[in-house]
């Protein structure tokens, strides 16, 4: 699996760090997202999958 994020779309909801907090966080100042690890261990894909799902954005791509 590897992710990438696109953060010139990313609303900074945090949907994705609820979802998966071992893969995404927030910035500090805006709240945008910060990528942890693009290639996550495969316990933690299936909450990558489902931050991917609700982020309203669609900022995150997850490629299997």
């Amino acid at each position: 699996m590897e992710i990438t994020i696109d953060v010139d779309k990313c609303c900074a909801a945090g949907q994705c760090v609820l979802a998966a907090p071992d893969v995404f966080d927030q910035r500090d100042d805006d709240g945008v997202v910060i990528l942890l690890d693009s290639n996550p261990a495969e316990a933690l894909h299936q909450a990558a999958r489902d931050a991917a799902a609700v982020c309203p954005a669609m900022a995150i791509l997850v490629r299997e």
